[in-house]
């Protein structure tokens, strides 16, 4: 399904080039090309990464996911309800193989006052790889967000306990 969904997106992207106006020469007449000139193919076909619906059941993984995090760093986590403001909130996209290893993590959403908070948060994942297995969600893109005080601790959004008013 994930292939397909590649190759119909790679097809659709190259034939946007299909409909592109045609080049003007110096004299101001549209070029025209040789009938035997044949268009390359690109070797550079964009990829398209695939986020996981979030469906029940791979919303309880970023549970049992964030479990696993926040045993590997009780230290870090902050106690009780974050403040009102947080230092950083960064969106981390995590990708798991089936058997929970991960494979690659990205941002969607990152800090630009706090650069030195996403490549930390990589490093916390990584070191905690792998995750508890996935069973039957296989490998996937599990999504979560990191709660950061300016402490260092953290909160995940999965199983954060809220936020004080002050």
């Amino acid at each position: 399904m994930r292939a397909l969904a590649i190759l119909a997106a790679a097809m659709a992207l190259a034939g946007c080039s299909a409909f592109k106006p045609a080049e003007k020469t110096d004299s101001g007449k549209a070029a025209t090309s040789a009938p035997d000139e044949v268009a390359s193919p690109r070797s550079e076909v964009p990829t398209v990464r695939l986020i996981t619906a979030q469906t029940p059941a791979v919303r309880a993984y970023r549970k049992t996911g964030a479990r696993q995090i926040y045993n590997a760093y009780p230290q870090r986590i902050y106690k009780g309800k974050i403040p009102p403001l947080v230092y950083a909130v960064v969106v981390v996209e995590t990708d798991l193989d089936a058997n929970g290893n991960v494979k690659n993590v990205t941002f969607s959403r990152v800090p630009s006052h706090a650069p030195e908070v996403p490549p930390k948060i990589a490093e916390l994942i990584k070191a905690a790889s792998p995750l508890p297995s996935p069973g039957r969600l296989g490998g996937h893109t599990y999504v979560d967000t990191w709660l950061w005080d300016k402490s260092g601790n953290f909160q995940l959004d999965s199983l954060t306990l809220g936020q004080r008013s002050r």
